[in-house]
């Protein structure tokens, strides 16, 4: 995957650049759903998600997509998703 380069903290451009193949278009989709301002800067909820990692990213996409806490999920570096954690029966 092209982008497994740019999976940690304050990437985000250069991370969506590499996932839609031209850094005007991320520009763009950054703009569009409030990460970035019209100037170019982040706003504070780009700058939020800038500064995660890429498992906190897959969590919290995890999270967003369920009823689950973040907690209740594992990463993998490998697919860069995040799973429910399975409950072991003591």
């Amino acid at each position: 995957m092209a982008t497994q380069k740019f999976m940690g903290e304050h990437q985000l451009v250069k991370r969506l650049a590499a996932q839609v193949g031209d850094k005007g278009m991320a520009i763009g989709i950054l703009k569009k759903r409030g990460d970035m301002t019209k100037s170019g800067t982040l706003t504070k909820k780009g700058k939020a998600r800038d500064s995660m990692t890429a498992e906190e990213r897959a969590k919290d996409r995890a999270v967003k997509a369920s009823s689950h806490p973040a907690k209740d999920f594992k990463y993998s570096a490998r697919t860069n998703r995040a799973t429910l954690k399975t409950k072991s029966k003591d």
